[in-house]
């Protein structure tokens, strides 16, 4: 497959916003999100939908699909943020002109529920987006380590060689090891949902990465035992787990259960290969924004030294 990559932003560009997902019940938090980029030196376009609630399925993505193309049909666009996650973006994948995307690559940042667009246009077209920071639920008002790995990612092609975790997320080495491969996933419900559908990379040889939010450590282990019994945890080169926060502070026993659950799918894979937990992803306020469909290379040891890059260029000049 030939992978697109997309063309770094410079000062003055335009950035277009859309809201495949749910809405923002706050319009004034994409007030200040637009203030905050119009700040940073970029002219904004929301699109003629932005944050429009229909009930009625069949309207709501006719109008996000309208959206998501003339964003990227419209060559002065030169970069697309999603509004906030939430559901809907699933349905919208059988119906997308991946052929437009294609001859009009661009980035494209988003996470939660747009995990589904991000994994459909890697496994479609090969195009390299973002899981990053959005419209309504970072960006009207960034924390800096967020604000760093959004910027320094999206606008200048070395940042990716080397991402750093915030201090306040300890890794944690469950086997140790040095991988290499395509960097896929996201929200683990979300990709879990595109199991057996062509809207699902491959995850032979790649770096799988995964985050959720709100879900018992029973349900992880559900969606886990679906990724195992599918044969698609084997094939991968490393798995990096992200934040499994829930809305209210994890009890120890919780954790202690997620703990053994993530241990448990690591010797089943039946393999030795690197698995860390802790990466600074996920529904966080500090968090790093990562390339879907990069090439990157992690290390974890078992003094939890980790190391967590690209080695090919996610942006182009």
């Amino acid at each position: 497959m030939k992978i697109l990559t997309p063309k770094a932003l410079r000062k003055g560009d335009v950035i277009g916003l859309i809201s495949p997902s749910s809405h923002c019940a706050s319009p004034e938090k994409i007030d200040q999100a637009v203030t905050y980029l119009e700040k940073n030196g970029y002219r904004v376009k929301p699109s003629r939908h932005l944050n429009c609630i229909d009930t009625n399925p069949l309207i709501a993505d006719t109008q996000k699909l309208h959206d998501l193309h003339e964003m990227f049909a419209d060559t002065t666009v030169k970069a697309i943020i999603c509004l906030r996650g939430g559901a809907g973006a699933t349905r919208l994948l059988k119906k997308i002109n991946y052929d437009l995307i294609a001859a009009n690559p661009k980035i494209m940042v988003g996470y939660s529920d747009v995990t589904a667009l991000s994994l459909a246009l890697f496994a479609k077209i090969g195009l390299i987006s973002f899981s990053g920071p959005m419209v309504a639920t970072e960006l009207y008002q960034p924390t800096p380590y967020t604000e760093e790995h959004f910027w320094g990612m999206l606008t200048s092609p070395s940042y990716a060689l080397s991402l750093n975790n915030h201090p306040e997320h300890p890794i944690t080495c469950v086997n140790a090891g040095l991988a290499e491969g395509r960097l896929i996933g996201g929200n683990l419900s979300v990709l879990s949902a595109l199991i057996g559908t062509p809207y699902l990379p491959a995850l032979h040889n790649a770096l799988l990465f995964l985050e959720e939010i709100n879900e018992p450590a029973y349900r992880v282990d559900r969606m886990l035992s679906q990724l195992d019994n599918a044969d698609l945890l084997a094939p991968c080169k490393g798995v990096l787990l992200g934040q499994f926060s829930n809305a209210k502070e994890i009890t120890p026993e919780e954790e202690q259960r997620l703990h053994a659950i993530f241990t448990h799918y690591s010797e089943h894979a039946h393999r030795s290969i690197p698995i860390m937990r802790g990466l600074s992803c996920g529904h966080i306020k500090n968090f790093m924004t990562l390339p879907i469909g990069g090439y990157c290379k992690m290390r974890i040891s078992k003094t939890n030294d980790f190391t967590f890059g690209a080695i090919e260029p996610v942006i182009a000049v």
